[in-house]
């Protein structure tokens, strides 16, 4: 067992010198890699520094027999840390660069990269659990007898294992927080998506490829071993949809059914293809009805698509060209396909920018798709809360402010306060309002509307109808359910929207 025991700690300080020292020669590597992982860029510096140093000293602990157990201690963390990050992403459906071993080993995190660090963990482990009791030694006694040097090092190596505690806790809870931002910016995502609106970054790039660069060529043999190259693909004089998946990420596989159902039904208006990765037989597994899978032999495809993270979908026009940036998720992706659908993508797009109740919004494909004005108003039935059905046609016969909303929406938070004060005291002629809204009855009770609200358990399909891609917007529809006005969006234009309705009908 001893001999065993040695064989361990000499594995792990060898893996964890090597990952210590490439870092180090490779910092900026270091911090880009932490902030792919979702650290925030503030901390990545400091983080990225300290590290490789902790691995150093890690490995240092290791070697000799008397700090083995506590060397083996800070190992088995460290790699719990390193196990909860890839496992946090991996589940989020990314793989950014684990850049492990700085430039000598750099790889997209997968699976493999998971169990890697799952095995050194185990085998940390038991050093920690026969390590100190094989040794047979008392640890008070052997303490007091080392030298006063020894005794410094060792209190030295015990404040480090608490700093990379510390940093495991302070890592854990930034993952959490980024987790949580990342899902209300998936949701906001899917209500300004490329089907009209979208989200400018201010600090960060959108990803993928520039709109209007030409979408780099590719020749890739799909699952049956046939080749397709890009120009195929558009042969037809068709939209191409490229979706980036692979057969192990979680969110992909969830959305194959969808993606199956897609290639069918919109065959006439666009194309479809899956570019994943993986051997045939992984790949046959994806069923559901999918075709067009190509299979490149790594990467390669997806970097020159600037493709970080699986699933993601571009849309390139027939000319060959970038036609959107990446819809990255999938309430995202749902919203580029259904924008796809509506009709080919202009040759250019506009790139004047507007501002709407602190939305910086961009548009993308000229005019919002939905009803017109003069046109009628798509009905819908709905139940309220209730789980009273409601109808669109309850409604003729008096002009009706149609208010698009979600509770969880920050921006509807704060007009909440205003619209329950128009609420209040309505002016003469003032329209009726209905609220399409979504989440849960309890959430939507407790904004405590006067208003009827009804809502729609499939997030925005009836907004859709209307052109509608965030919250909160609103639309006129007169008595005659036709629609009135053109869509507002954000809290002052819907306010506005609601005076004007109120000037329009008020004798003057």
């Amino acid at each position: 067992m001893s001999l065993f025991l040695l064989f361990v700690r000499l594995l792990l300080a060898l893996v964890f010198i090597v990952a210590g020292l490439a870092k180090l020669a490779d910092l900026a590597g270091s911090q880009q890699a932490l902030r792919n992982f979702g650290v925030p860029t503030r901390l990545a510096a400091p983080l990225g520094l300290l590290l490789p140093l902790v691995e150093l000293v890690v490995a240092i602990a290791l070697l000799p027999s008397a700090w083995a157990w506590f060397g083996a201690i800070e190992a088995l963390a460290l790699l719990l840390i390193f196990v909860a990050g890839i496992s946090y992403n991996l589940a989020r459906g990314r793989t950014p660069d684990c850049h492990c071993f700085g430039q000598l080993h750099s790889a997209p995190a997968g699976p493999s990269t998971l169990i890697r660090n799952l095995v050194l963990a185990a085998l940390a482990g038991v050093v920690v659990g026969f390590g100190r009791s094989s040794a047979d030694f008392d640890l008070g006694s052997w303490f007091g007898s080392l030298a006063l040097g020894s005794r410094i090092e060792i209190l030295g190596g015990a404040i480090m294992l608490a700093a990379l505690v510390g940093e495991g806790w302070l890592l854990w809870h930034v993952l959490l927080q980024q987790g949580r931002l990342l899902l209300r910016l998936e949701t906001l995502e899917t209500r300004l998506t490329e089907t009209g609106l979208t989200i400018a970054p201010q600090s960060a790039p959108l990803a993928g490829l520039e709109v209007g660069y030409p979408a780099p060529a590719f020749s890739l043999a799909d699952a049956g071993g046939q080749t397709h190259n890009l120009q195929d693909l558009l042969a037809g004089g068709k939209p191409l949809l490229l979706l980036f998946a692979e057969p192990s990420c979680g969110p992909c596989t969830a959305l194959f059914p969808e993606v199956g159902r897609w290639q069918h039904a919109y065959q006439e208006k666009l194309t479809l293809a899956v570019i994943s990765r993986g051997s045939q037989k992984e790949n046959q597994g994806i069923g559901q009805g999918v075709t067009r899978v190509l299979l490149q032999k790594d990467r390669e495809v997806q970097t020159a698509y600037q493709v970080t993270g699986t699933p993601s979908l571009v849309l390139i026009r027939p000319d060959g060209t970038i036609g959107s940036r990446l819809a990255q998720g999938a309430e995202v992706i749902r919203g580029l396909v259904a924008n796809a659908v509506r009709g080919p993508s202009p040759r250019s797009l506009p790139m004047a920018s507007t501002q709407h109740n602190g939305h910086v919004v961009q548009p993308q494909h000229g005019p919002l798709a939905g009803a017109q004005i003069g046109e009628p108003a798509p009905d819908f039935s709905l139940l309220d809360l209730d789980g009273k059905p409601i109808h669109l046609s309850d409604f003729v016969g008096a002009e009706t402010l149609l208010l698009f909303w979600r509770p969880g929406c920050g921006f509807c938070q704060r007009m909440l306060a205003d619209l329950k004060a128009w609420e209040a005291q309505p002016p003469e002629g003032a329209p009726q309002l209905l609220v399409v809204s979504s989440e849960s009855v309890e959430s939507n009770r407790a904004m405590e509307l006067r208003s009827p609200v009804v809502l729609d358990q499939a997030g925005m399909s009836i907004g859709m109808k209307y052109g509608a891609t965030g919250t909160p917007m609103a639309v006129l529809v007169d008595a005659e359910s036709k629609i009135a006005s053109e869509l507002a969006a954000g809290a002052p234009a819907v306010l506005a929207l609601a005076n004007r309705a109120q000037k329009k009908s008020t004798p003057a």
